[in-house]
């Protein structure tokens, strides 16, 4: 079923694991994040990954440097119509300086030969920006 390797996705991403990440995308998979999000902007990293290990470097090495800790996602809901899953879930982690981050996502996740070919991630980009670099409102 093709939430089964979404909901596999999501425990990999989470666990750290860069083999059990590779695992659930295509070799050429992409992930398409808003260009200038906050995240891809404190890591200087790109907003547009291609690859399953860039995608599993990205995760494993780049964001813990900006989520250090209590890694999480709350999953709201999904709709699926076989070859495309869409996800909404609430993203958590603790930042370098000790502060919570949470924001919503709305992730669509497209499949190839029952792995995940192509993400594209949207999210409140000003809130992550708040998040992240301070501002008026957490």
């Amino acid at each position: 079923m093709s939430t089964d390797i979404v909901s596999e996705a999501f425990q990999a991403l989470l666990g750290n694991d860069p083999g059990r990440i590779a695992a659930v995308f295509t070799k050429d998979a992409e992930w398409l994040s808003p260009p200038g999000n906050a995240t891809a902007v404190a890591l200087d990293a790109p907003h547009h990954m291609v690859g399953r290990e860039a995608i599993a470097r990205f995760f494993t090495e780049d964001l813990p440097r900006l989520f250090t800790r209590d890694v999480g996602a709350v999953l709201h809901g999904s709709h699926t119509d076989g070859q495309r899953v869409t996800v909404e879930a609430t993203v958590t982690a603790t930042l370098p300086e000790g502060s919570h981050y949470a924001n919503e996502y709305c992730f669509v996740f497209e499949l190839r030969d029952g792995l995940i070919h192509r993400v594209r991630e949207h999210t409140d980009t000003a809130r992550g920006h708040r998040l992240v670099f301070g501002g008026l409102s957490r």
